[in-house]
């Protein structure tokens, strides 16, 4: 499997008719699919990272008569909706490439925040954002990523990690300037700034994202309803092994980013200083996902996705778990944004190398995606079930959910050394295998 890239790439070379096709890894256009793709993923996981922000304003305001488990649902099912997107849209992108993915993602998402502004009841809310505005995301998602991941080989790491910081640096801004916005322009008008603002930044990226023309001989298959669900493609080895891996370690590595807010409020800081370690924790987030695909280019991708995702692990067994107390969730928030970056940079960059045809990237990132969207669908209610089971715990009340995001993200970590191996063509072979 990790040779057929390497011949996929000297095609080129190898047949004079196929040299007028743009150079891999230098080309302006790629470049400015970078720029195309950073917009997208500000836009996208830049506001699905904010929602932490939305899961402790409407447990105080709108949604204050529901559980912590009802609430979180909200979050959680536009999060699986953006995930459950990319099978969705990754089909056609391959068929229809971006520009069409970026239409239909701008109109649902910024349609979806503007209906968000006038909603006043669970339902509304739900309908809106965890729907409606979450479908578009996904859209956008998948185009911004899969048309850079064509433009790029040697270095797709590292440009894989500059669009991922888009989502860090939206974030950030979201987490920091939305809270403020409450206060001082109310719900409605935030959502309809945040709209506008998303906006323009669409135009900019239906103006600058292309994908890579591709060979001939990579021309996607007639288009199908199958396609829609990819899931035959889980019959490789080392597709499957990767989307269980990504599935474990989804279950728990957004539950610190929807609930250090929630244990803050709850452990006496204020508004401001809870909201904080949101932003502290994007704003580190955004070197955590460039250093990874740089070092990724360098070491070998899945080398350093199971470096950092370890990482992440020990940082939530060792600080949020043992110090539950404000100096500890500021250290907290500020190593686990670096370690656990990874989590939008890699993945993509991952399914890219152990996709034999850069023709059917969307085909194969959808069907990792496929089995991750699942995990962050129960992840956060069973979150919310498990931060309401610790109350008795005086220490710590948010224990057995913090045990719960360790076990899941460490069983993620197993799944990418299998999912290296497996890549290797060598199951057995879970220990270090080189520049991989």
């Amino acid at each position: 499997m990790r040779e057929r890239e390497d011949q996929l790439a000297s095609m080129q070379d190898a047949d004079p008719g196929l040299a007028v096709l743009p150079p891999l890894d230098t080309s302006p256009r790629g470049w400015l699919a970078v720029v195309g793709g950073f917009a997208c993923l500000f836009v996208s996981f830049g506001w699905i990272t904010c929602i932490g922000v939305f899961q402790a304003y409407y447990s105080t305001h709108q949604l204050q008569d529901y559980s912590a488990s009802a609430v979180g649902w909200i979050p959680s099912a536009e999060t699986f909706l953006l995930f459950l997107g990319v099978p969705l849209f990754g089909g056609l992108f391959d068929r229809l490439g971006p520009t069409w993915l970026l239409a239909i993602g701008t109109a649902l998402h910024v349609g979806g925040l503007l209906g968000a502004a006038n909603a006043t009841t669970y339902a509304q809310l739900f309908a809106t954002q965890s729907v409606v505005s979450a479908m578009g995301t996904g859209a956008i998602f998948v185009a911004g990523t899969t048309a850079v991941g064509t433009w790029f080989r040697a270095r797709r790491g590292l440009a894989l990690g500059l669009v991922s910081a888009g989502s860090a640096i939206g974030a950030v801004l979201g987490t920091a300037l939305i809270p403020v916005l409450f206060d001082s322009i109310g719900f409605p008008w935030t959502m309809r700034a945040v709209a506008l603002t998303y906006f323009v930044l669409m135009v900019v990226a239906l103006a600058t994202t292309s994908r890579r023309p591709q060979p001939s001989a990579s021309t996607p298959p007639p288009f199908r309803l199958s396609s829609l669900l990819p899931a035959s493609l889980l019959r490789s080895r080392p597709v499957l092994v990767l989307a269980v891996a990504c599935f474990f370690y989804f279950l728990g590595v957004f539950i610190p980013y929807n609930y250090l807010v929630v244990e803050a409020l709850d452990g006496g800081d204020g508004d401001q200083s809870a909201n904080n370690l949101l932003v502290i924790l994007s704003a580190t987030s955004t070197v955590g996902r460039i250093v990874p695909g740089v070092l990724g280019d360098r070491y070998g991708r899945f080398n350093t996705t199971i470096g950092f995702t370890l990482f992440s692990v020990v940082l939530v067994l060792c600080i949020w778990i043992a110090a539950p107390w404000r100096a500890g969730r500021i250290v907290f928030a500020a190593l686990y944004g670096f370690g656990s970056g990874t989590f939008v940079s890699m993945v993509p960059t991952l399914v890219a190398q152990v996709c034999p045809d850069m023709g059917q990237l969307g085909l194969y990132l959808g069907a990792v995606y496929l089995v991750i969207a699942p995990s962050v669908l129960i992840a956060q209610p069973v979150g919310g079930a498990l931060a309401s089971a610790g109350q008795n715990q005086a220490r710590d009340s948010y224990v057995w959910l913090k045990v719960f995001c360790a076990v899941s993200m460490a069983l993620g970590v197993i799944g990418f050394v299998a999912a290296r191996a497996a890549y290797q063509g060598n199951p057995g072979k879970l220990w270090w295998g080189g520049k991989v």
